[in-house]
């Protein structure tokens, strides 16, 4: 096997890896514990699912950690094509959105102690603890958002990199676009004009899908020995 192919498939797995354990924490607990608008059954909720409540805070920080070898794995790849896009992938993808996601997990755990509830917080009663325990939520739930700014961010130099490389078909960097663009434009609307983001979450989730390609060819395919454009 070439070093390219190599490579590739090594990037590839990590983003699959990314691509299963995401979900847990950023789509599976939110649909299965949350109430929108609801503070009293959601702490019902959480509380009632404590375990799959924390272990929906375990992705969100595992899969972060993921994120970090898939760029360094991606760099490792693309350096070749466009060193100086190579380290906009690096920077975009990790540098900047890791952090945001690492330190917007204390808003899920504040929400959590809030729910159960502590001798220190005997000045609150139970009402008023749901209630900072489900703003808490929603709070985590824009920092999601605000990453999610990131996570489109880092496609497009993604995708520039494999229209120029020459050793991955380009279709998969213009559908890393169409990704790109979905994810900016519903981390947007959730800042700009979220009276309507609900309807735009609901056309950018199904855009979003075309990042999906990509991983398959690198764990299938990997990528051909071809000389850089």
């Amino acid at each position: 096997m070439s070093t390219i192919k190599r490579e590739a498939r090594i990037a590839g797995l990590w983003y699959l890896l990314l691509g299963v354990s995401a979900p847990l924490g950023l789509q599976i607990v939110p649909d299965q514990l949350y109430v929108s608008g609801n503070a009293t059954a959601t702490a019902q909720r959480v509380l009632s699912h404590e375990t799959l409540y924390r272990l929906g805070m375990f992705s969100e920080l595992f899969h972060q950690v993921v994120v970090i070898f898939l760029v360094l794995a991606l760099f490792r790849l693309f350096k070749r094509v466009d060193e100086g896009l190579s380290w906009q992938l690096v920077i975009l993808g990790a540098l900047v959105s890791v952090p945001i996601m690492f330190a917007n997990e204390v808003s899920a755990l504040a929400a959590l102690i809030l729910f159960k509830g502590t001798p220190y917080l005997a000045v609150f009663d139970k009402a008023q603890l749901e209630a900072l325990g489900y703003f808490f939520i929603r709070l985590h739930g824009l920092g999601v958002q605000m990453a999610a700014i990131f996570w489109g961010l880092w496609l497009f130099p993604f995708g520039l990199l494999i229209i120029r490389s020459r050793f991955i078909p380009k279709i998969f960097g213009y559908l890393l676009f169409v990704a790109g663009i979905a994810y900016l434009a519903s981390s947007s609307c959730t800042v700009l004009a979220p009276q309507v983001s609900r309807d735009v979450n609901n056309y950018a989730g199904l855009l979003e899908i075309a990042e999906v390609p990509i991983i398959f060819w690198l764990v299938i395919a990997g990528a051909k020995e071809s000389r850089p454009a």
